[in-house]
């Protein structure tokens, strides 16, 4: 599996929120200014060649619907993160954005039960 760019995410997210769309529905999902109509096209084809997406055809039409989940693709791009940025140590991470965002030690003992409950 392949890391994407902003633009193929920001196209994988409304595919996985729409579950299918064609070209015309993405555009439509896109904010302000949007794309033109060939751009997301051509992403949506890379995505297809990268095997994040897969289509039907309808004559010269293609409904789009990814073939890669969210969470398969969440969990690859969050492991990469933790590899390029933390040493691979969770508990880097965790120091990382509890110093970023200053968590206090109550916040930090609710994220220990959270990661508890989801170990039983």
């Amino acid at each position: 599996m392949k890391e994407l760019t902003k633009a193929e995410d920001q196209v994988m997210q409304i595919l996985w929120r729409l579950e299918n769309a064609f070209v015309k529905d993405i555009v439509e999902e896109m904010p302000e200014p949007k794309p033109a109509y060939n751009t997301i096209s051509t992403i949506v084809r890379i995505l297809e060649t990268k095997g994040f997406v897969d289509h039907k055809a309808y004559g010269k039409t293609h409904e789009y619907f990814p073939i890669i989940s969210k969470e398969k693709y969440t969990h690859f791009y969050l492991n990469n993160l933790l590899k390029g940025y933390f040493n691979g140590s969770f508990q880097n991470l965790v120091s990382f954005f509890a110093k970023e965002n200053k968590m206090d030690i109550k916040s930090l003992e609710k994220l220990l039960e959270e990661i508890k409950k989801q170990k039983s």
